[in-house]
């Protein structure tokens, strides 16, 4: 892993959900922030995370 991914990686760990506060957990395989108290998968596009609820996935 290439010291810009484990920047990456680590800046987007730091983030919390909007709605609850929460920690969010990374999906690699669909690029996306899940809040597990919210429900719902917020979008990286571009290396950048969007963290619009209006943007977000409602999870199952």
């Amino acid at each position: 892993m290439s010291d810009t991914t484990q920047t990456d990686r680590r800046m987007l760990e730091a983030l919390v959900c909007p709605v609850t506060q929460a920690q969010l957990t990374w999906d690699a395989e669909r690029q996306e922030l899940i809040s597990k108290a919210a429900n719902l998968a917020f979008p990286v596009r571009d290396g950048i995370p969007i963290m619009l609820v209006s943007e977000a996935r409602a999870l199952e």
